[in-house]
């Protein structure tokens, strides 16, 4: 058995299309601001490819570089300004922020209704009420990758490895929302490997390379692999051991080219909708 591989590119190219053509009928272009604190390389690039996705679905969008010495008040101030900013829709701080920088202060700062990575305490408390306005990038593409290949969630075993504000929390809040049966598995997890043999959705989120082994997978299984991991080789691997997985799984998302892609495809939503949110 060879598990079907679900195609996270093809997902959001065409996400990104229908967004343009909402874009189009608007009237105006939903503004989303990205902050980049620093010059890590990583970051850079991403934020690169969302300045070039953004464009592409029809939103004006401004990148603000501050330096890497920038100091805590004044990246306050800057997302106050943001926040003020009637042509801004959505807000993103690109993370992670340089050490010297306190986070929680920074994400809470953000308007919840411009909050469009779904961080800000509003946002997070919404999602664990069931009436998610704004959510995390990554877990809603999670989401949609998983209603594209028609794989059904409710009274479903559902597992999250990982446990992240970023993506494991809110992920098992979006598939207890959709009437899955689930439990959130971590580091301190008993028999960990038996916790995921039960799950008929495996969503693995813990930045460990290649952590999820064949045999941990129940065969007929879908296995959403969240994780993006160099090895010293150069190649990108996922928390999951594909070629052990594909073997076992019902279907499996590639890394590259799974989730990623969805993840600033989603990030073009939120700003639409965010968007769509402030002017009623």
């Amino acid at each position: 058995m060879s598990a079907a591989l679900i195609d996270g590119k093809t997902v959001a190219e065409a996400l990104r299309g229908v967004l343009a053509a909402k874009v189009a009928g608007l009237g105006f272009k939903p503004g989303l601001a990205v902050v980049l604190v620093g010059d890590d390389p990583a970051s850079a690039v991403y934020v690169r490819n969302k300045d070039r996705a953004a464009v592409g679905a029809g939103l004006a969008v401004r990148t603000i570089r501050l330096s890497a010495e920038t100091q805590q008040a004044a990246l306050l101030a800057q997302i106050a300004a943001l926040n003020a900013d009637p042509t801004v829709d959505g807000i993103l701080v690109q993370l992670p922020l340089p050490a010297h920088l306190d986070q929680k202060p920074v994400i809470a700062a953000i308007d919840p209704a411009k909050d469009v990575d779904g961080l800000h305490p509003v946002n997070a408390g919404r999602l664990a009420n069931g009436d998610p306005l704004l959510v995390p990038c990554t877990p809603l593409g999670v989401m949609k990758l998983l209603a594209a290949a028609s794989i059904p969630t409710r009274g479903r075993r559902a597992l999250v490895l990982g446990r992240s504000v970023l993506v494991g929390r809110p992920v098992a809040a979006l598939l207890l929302n959709a009437d899955a049966t689930v439990t959130v598995a971590h580091s301190r997890t008993a028999d960990l490997a038996a916790e995921c043999r039960r799950a008929d959705i495996l969503v693995a989120a813990v930045g460990r390379p290649e952590m999820v082994r064949g045999d941990w997978v129940k065969p007929g299984a879908t296995v959403i692999d969240v994780g993006i991991n160099r090895l010293p080789d150069g190649r990108l691997v996922g928390d999951a051991a594909f070629e052990e997985c594909r073997t076992v799984a019902g279907a499996i998302t590639p890394v590259p080219g799974g989730v990623g892609p969805m993840t600033i495809a989603c990030l073009l939503e939120n700003t639409v909708t965010a968007a769509l949110a402030r002017r009623g």
